[in-house]
């Protein structure tokens, strides 16, 4: 019953707060929880992140399938300070990442306090639970030190 409220109570302050993402998110999954089978729901607790990456993934690349970007945009990142500033962020984000799955699997306090972090955020502060935004907007701050002391 706790867990219904939780999501029901979610719904509500996504809604209240105007951000539609955690009420979606916590709709699809009431109904999911309603509808499945414990395992099931577990097993999309398990692999629905990995689902999210990847559909995040390709919504990234579309430019590249659409054509907007192609091989010489792809070479010319390589020749710009904001390029490779974003390459480099872009790799420590996937490490940063990669160390904080591996703590989230040593430690499971820390993803519960993951969790609410995450929902603050994206709940009061209006932000938006994914990495690679993360990545571009330690770039943008990267950047903006730079121009700063370069000006």
């Amino acid at each position: 019953m706790q867990a219904y409220l939780i999501l029901v109570g979610m719904i509500v302050l996504g809604y209240v707060t105007r951000n539609t993402s955690v009420s979606m998110a916590s709709g699809i999954l009431l109904v999911l929880k309603i509808i499945l089978p414990h395992e099931k729901l577990m097993y999309f607790g398990a692999h629905g992140l990995n689902w999210g990456v990847v559909l995040l993934t390709a919504a990234v690349l579309t430019p590249m399938a659409l054509g907007n970007i192609g091989i010489k945009e792809i070479v010319e990142v390589f020749k710009s300070p904001e390029g490779l500033i974003s390459i480099t962020v872009g790799v420590l984000v996937a490490l940063l990442g990669k160390w904080g799955a591996n703590l989230m699997a040593a430690d499971p306090q820390i993803v519960v306090s993951s969790i609410i972090g995450t929902i603050i955020g994206v709940v009061f502060l209006k932000g938006v639970p994914v990495g690679p935004m993360i990545a571009s907007g330690m770039v943008y701050v990267l950047l903006k030190v730079l121009h700063g002391v370069m000006h």
